[in-house]
């Protein structure tokens, strides 16, 4: 047993506080899988996290950080062997369980799901929970019966995590990408992931009518509240919207006017205990089904020194696309 360095979360007399520090390997929490972590990444809920603007945290001390990629190191599962390449995303990783931001991890092998063929680490870490989320929206959306013919599609928090990995994912697909947001100075940057055409987000900010005019038949909202409700209200008969954010609030100030008559579906995306082949499954589609080279575009990389500070920009909309996180 040793220490080794890790991002931890502790109360402080005014909410939280956030240190790169030491942690004893002895202190890890239970779990059957031990695995040296390489990459991960800073996801929006990473940023609520590490400036304590919301109540993520849970237990204390914490190690932040929600998602990794590594190397298996001791395992008692029969399902890992050390050398063995994982991914993990959630289960509470950063708010009930010790998390991430750390050069080890103690977790329950079930939890694990095996890096891709052809997919290196980092590459798994720039996908991280937001890409991931947005695969899981598109698979949704898929379910549903969504296809490109039937219409534009639309993506809001475009220039973030999940909007650049959806939209990236959706026009590779062959759909006709409908990027909103707020940041209308990285046109240039949406239009080169796959972005067909841009709105401002202030287009969908504004009180939403029970219905508007029908401008897509689908879309993937990682923002929430009025926004959400605008693109309820504007999608098309039979259409579907998959909800995975809250970065503009939890509430949804709309009616029932898009469900009861156009027969709009609204389907929620949940990540964190989402079930395993599930999760198999959206990083099956990953692999295939987003063009690298656009991930690399739209991925900076910083390391774990630089999680801290870079955690309160993520939350002030100042991160484009993706960022993943050195670990060693």
């Amino acid at each position: 047993m040793g220490t080794f360095r890790a991002i931890r979360i502790d109360k402080a007399e005014k909410g939280t506080a956030a240190a790169l520090t030491q942690f004893d390997e002895a202190e890890l929490m239970e779990g059957d899988v031990t695995v040296r972590v390489e990459w991960s990444t800073l996801n929006y809920k990473d940023g609520l996290a590490l400036t304590g603007r919301a109540p993520v945290v849970r237990r204390f001390p914490m190690i932040a950080g929600i998602d990794f990629a590594g190397t298996v190191e001791q395992s008692s599962n029969p399902q890992w062997k050390p050398g063995d390449k994982v991914i993990c995303d959630g289960w509470g990783m950063g708010e009930t369980h010790l998390g991430a931001y750390a050069e080890k991890a103690r977790v329950k092998g079930d939890w694990l799901v095996r890096l891709p063929d052809g997919m290196t680490p980092r590459e798994a870490m720039a996908i991280g929970t937001a890409g991931y989320t947005a695969m899981l929206s598109v698979l949704a959306l898929e379910k549903h019966g969504l296809t490109p013919k039937h219409g534009p599609v639309v993506v809001t928090g475009a220039a973030g995590g999940v909007g650049s990995v959806a939209t990236a994912v959706l026009s590779k697909l062959g759909y006709h990408v409908i990027a909103s947001t707020g940041r209308m100075s990285e046109a240039a940057y949406l239009r080169q992931i796959g972005a067909a055409e841009l709105i401002d987000r202030a287009e969908l900010s504004g009180p939403a009518k029970p219905l508007a005019k029908e401008r897509w038949a689908g879309g993937i909202d990682s923002v929430g509240s009025t926004t959400l409700a605008n693109v309820l209200s504007m999608t098309k008969y039979g259409g579907a919207v998959a909800a995975c954010g809250l970065a503009a609030g939890m509430d949804l100030p709309s009616s029932v006017g898009p469900f009861i008559l156009r027969g709009v579906c609204l389907l929620g995306i949940e990540s964190v205990m989402c079930p395993i082949e599930q999760r198999k499954t959206a990083w099956r589609r990953l692999a295939s089904d987003l063009d690298r080279t656009k991930l690399a575009e739209i991925t900076q990389e910083i390391g774990l020194d630089d999680v801290i500070s870079t955690g309160s920009k993520i939350l002030d909309g100042q991160v484009r696309g993706r960022i993943v996180v050195k670990i060693r």
